[in-house]
């Protein structure tokens, strides 16, 4: 791409287009984890689905990519060289609270669905995050606090609105460009680019939870307890438990947080194994309003830098918790492990079959220098070789990192049928997703 149609970007869009040296772009270009470099030619944040079209026209004459993120979440460092779509303007949100549906534009948030489904009594499949926009999150599947009750987000679309690769506004859905459909549900968004989507939502009277904590002396016994409350967990309940180390310093502790679609008296009758332990420095379970999920775990909502991994496991049993209780946190955040299963195992209209772990590990750090990322990287490392056979190899596209690969997410006869619809819909590789398929 020459410097020459780079200039003319401004002409062909409406939206705010920024350049390398303009005031705004060192903020405009980052993406949400700090510690991934993205050097990128341009930023625009498009208008409406119009302005999308005319970029990707654009994009074709100048034989340029794109690179597509809502807020940054997900980045992994392939946006280089390319034209940084941001879809934060198309934030349309319309609720039908007769048929439980949404129809959200690409750069809705999380957060402002949970609201806006919340007034009607309704909920969708939120991640802890308020920052992610449904659309990213949804093109990775989407696993979140009430995926052992409704699977993954991607389960419950209805239909994408897109912009293709030659520009052309189309819809997918089930009976409707249907290949494309599953490709979109789940497979990541390296095929087409998202302006709106439906998703179906789901009616739930109550909501009880949040985080409590322990002194990090009790980590085995809260983790005891854990395995005993999620052996015989309803969907309903979701539970996350794990030591961290809070920024800034301070003693390390143990987590315990919850999502129960349920009423308190219930919850806390599926908790006892936790109240027996006693100990408890801070935090509470307690009934919430919908509106309020993201206080469950209060993720941060301002960007930072960070290294993530997570894995699938197999198992979770003595060996395991050992494992992951021997040594120091440091130079990790945290070390949670997260209740999978229910709906999980279930068929799903997208490419990544029935979820047959019952649990993950998510380990993360910050990384305020390349040092600091290297060792945290080392260390996760090292407790993922420690875990063994405990670990399954198994990827899902929402927690993939920044040195996975979409691919192995998927079985093979699935990444083929993806490369099929990679070749049909963009054929010369105009988009570039945070993850691309590859070859």
């Amino acid at each position: 791409m020459s410097e020459s149609p780079l200039s003319t970007l401004r002409d062909a869009v409406r939206g705010e287009v920024l350049l390398p040296g303009d005031e705004g772009f060192d903020t405009a270009h980052r993406p949400w984890n700090l510690a991934i470099e993205q050097d990128v030619r341009a930023v625009v944040t498009a208008a409406d689905a119009a302005d999308v079209a005319a970029l990707v026209r654009y994009a074709n004459e100048a034989g340029a990519r794109i690179a597509v993120q809502p807020t940054g979440h997900g980045a992994s460092g392939t946006a280089a060289g390319t034209i940084l779509l941001r879809t934060a303007r198309l934030d349309d949100l319309t609720i039908d609270a007769e048929d439980r549906t949404a129809r959200i534009g690409a750069g809705v948030t999380s957060g402002a669905l949970n609201i806006a489904a919340a007034a009607h009594g309704l909920v969708h499949k939120p991640g802890s995050s308020p920052t992610v926009s449904v659309a990213g999150y949804t093109l990775g599947g989407g696993v979140g606090f009430f995926a052992r009750k409704y699977g993954m987000s991607s389960d419950h679309v209805i239909e994408f609105e897109l912009v293709t690769a030659d520009g052309q506004p189309v819809r997918a859905s089930a009976e409707e460009n249907p290949d494309l459909f599953h490709a979109l549900a789940g497979g990541g968004g390296d095929f087409a680019i998202v302006t709106a989507l439906t998703l179906r939502l789901h009616e739930e009277p109550e909501l009880f939870g949040g985080t409590v904590f322990w002194p990090l002396a009790q980590a085995a016994e809260v983790f005891n307890a854990f395995r005993e409350v999620t052996a015989a967990a309803p969907v309903e309940l979701s539970v996350w438990a794990g030591t961290v180390q809070l920024p800034g310093g301070g003693p390390a502790m143990v987590a315990v947080s919850v999502a129960y679609l349920g009423s308190d008296s219930d919850g806390r009758a599926l908790l006892k194994p936790f109240e027996a332990l006693g100990g408890v420095l801070r935090g509470e379970w307690r009934p919430l309003p919908l509106a309020e999920i993201a206080a469950i775990t209060n993720d941060p909502v301002d960007p930072g830098p960070s290294v993530s991994r997570t894995e699938l496991l197999g198992r979770f049993d003595a060996d395991v918790i050992e494992t992951l209780l021997t040594g120091p946190i440091a130079p990790l955040l945290g070390i949670q492990v997260r209740h999978l299963g229910g709906a999980l195992a279930d068929a799903r209209p997208g490419p990544r079959g029935p979820v047959s772990e019952q649990y993950l590990v998510y380990l993360l750090g910050l990384a305020f220098t390349p040092e600091a990322g290297a060792a945290v990287a080392a260390k996760q490392a090292e407790l993922v070789a420690a875990l063994g056979d405990a670990v399954s190899g198994g990827r899902l596209v929402t927690f993939l990192g920044a040195t996975d690969t979409l691919a192995e997410a998927f079985s093979d006869a699935e990444v083929e049928r993806l490369r099929a619809v990679k070749r049909e819909w963009d054929p010369r590789g105009r988009f570039v997703a945070n993850f691309p398929l590859g070859e």
